[in-house]
């Protein structure tokens, strides 16, 4: 069974998920951080891919991703990296990344990597649901990859039950139309939004991102959903902390019950 629907299946609410980006702070730091996050008790772990004109991140994301690319961060040195990985870590990964460096190292050879090193899930934020459904998932579902997709207050009802039908794992709502970065709270639209999409009866569990950073925003998110995904936050400590992933979570953890 793909480690995303094992994580669903055994456990329903206050789910954490943590983003970062790989090659940042250091080229090398990938395995420990995941290593670190792990250890930490995060049930999921998000490896950003990074690239040049990340259009759905914001400021801190983005300085995140130049930084990685400068160190010299590449998808071939990721995969050599995460090779192994499974021999100590259990939880769930995904690789978060853009469609042209993916396109640029051949869809069928990524899949294949993504299968060798043990990736559960893909999160492509500018890969269309039609092209998805017509170019990319038979060959994702070979290779036992569940494709995330993104959700938005501006997306439709019936868009949102075409992208329930049509993909794996769960479903990520975007908290706002706006790109990520740190919020201090969630407003009744925003609110509005979480209840619109409860009420469809989707299939799929959700994790809320974007804007994720404190107590208040991560109750918000796991009132909603089945817990949160956070990204910036906690880039943000890594940076801080010296790429010192074990002070950065635990720092993030108290961050998020801390009145």
């Amino acid at each position: 069974m793909n480690r995303i629907d094992s994580l669903f299946q055994t456990k329903s609410s206050r789910i954490l998920s943590i983003y970062f980006c790989a090659g940042h702070p250091t080229v090398e730091g990938t395995v420990s951080v995941i290593q670190s996050l792990q250890d930490a008790g995060v049930d999921m772990i998000e490896i950003g891919v990074p690239f040049s004109d990340p259009m759905a991140d914001g400021p801190v994301i983005q300085q995140a991703a130049t930084t990685a690319l400068r160190n010299g961060m590449t998808l071939h040195r990721l995969f050599d990296q995460l090779d192994g990985i499974r021999r100590t870590v259990r939880i769930p990964l995904l690789l978060m990344g853009y469609l042209n460096p993916i396109l640029r190292f051949g869809f069928e050879n990524f899949c294949q990597r993504c299968q060798a090193c043990g990736i559960d899930g893909l999160i492509i934020p500018d890969l269309p649901l039609r092209e998805y459904c017509e170019h990319y998932k038979d060959t994702a579902e070979h290779y036992g990859l569940h494709i995330v997709m993104l959700i938005t207050p501006e997306t439709s009802d019936e868009r949102v039950r075409e992208i329930d039908r049509q993909t794996g794992g769960f479903i990520y709502m975007v908290s706002s139309a706006a790109v990520t970065g740190a919020q201090r709270s969630f407003d009744g639209q925003k609110q509005a939004y979480f209840h619109r999409i409860n009420s469809l009866g989707l299939k799929h569990p959700r994790l809320v991102g974007f804007g994720i950073s404190n107590k208040d925003t991560f109750e918000a998110a796991c009132q909603a959903s089945s817990g949160a995904i956070i990204g910036s936050k906690f880039v943000t400590m890594l940076s801080e902390t010296g790429s010192d992933a074990t002070r950065a979570i635990a720092q993030l953890k108290e961050a998020l019950t801390k009145d």
